[in-house]
C-alpha cells in the first residue's frame, strides 16, 4: 500500500496534423485562432477549408484569448467517469473578441458564479506533453 495520494490526470487532447499549430501554440502560452485569408474570417473549430467561402487559404493568427461567457451550464455529475473527480465544474461557451463561438470550462471562482455575459480570458493547466490546455478564468476577479 502506498502513502502517495493519486492525482487526478486528465484526458490529453490529440492533436492531428491540422490541429498541431494550435496544440505547439500553447507550449509558450499562445493562443491562436484559425482565419480565412479569402473572407478575412475566424474559425472555430479548426477545418481544412472556410466554411463562410469554402476558401483553402487559411491560417493561424495569435488571438487575445479574451471573451464573454455566451451560455453556461455546471456539471455536477459528468457522464464521463474520467471527469467525475473534476465536478462541480462549469462548461461554458465563449465568444472570442475575434468573433468565434468555443467551448471551455471557466475556472478560478466557484461554478456557480459563473454567469452570462462575464467577461473571461484564457489560463492554462498544464498537460503531461508540455503542451497546455486552454482554460478561462473571470476577467475581473
Amino acid at each position: 500500500m502506498s502513502d502517495e495520494t493519486p492525482t487526478m490526470r486528465r484526458m490529453q487532447p490529440p492533436t492531428t496534423p491540422l490541429t498541431e499549430p494550435f496544440w505547439e501554440a500553447t507550449r509558450d502560452g499562445r493562443y491562436l485562432v484559425q482565419w480565412c485569408l479569402e473572407c478575412d474570417e475566424p474559425i472555430f473549430y479548426p477545418r481544412e477549408f472556410c466554411p463562410g467561402c469554402l476558401g483553402t487559404q487559411l491560417e493561424w493568427r495569435p488571438a487575445s484569448g479574451a471573451g464573454t461567457v455566451y451560455a453556461v451550464t455546471v456539471e455536477h455529475r459528468p457522464q464521463d467517469k474520467a471527469n467525475a473527480d473534476f465536478a462541480p465544474y462549469a462548461v461554458a461557451l465563449i465568444d472570442l473578441e475575434e468573433g468565434v463561438r468555443i467551448l471551455s470550462n471557466v475556472i478560478g471562482c466557484e461554478p456557480d458564479d459563473v454567469s452570462v455575459g462575464m467577461t473571461v480570458r484564457v489560463t492554462w493547466e498544464p498537460l503531461e506533453d508540455g503542451r497546455q490546455l486552454p482554460q478561462f478564468e473571470p476577467a475581473n476577479p
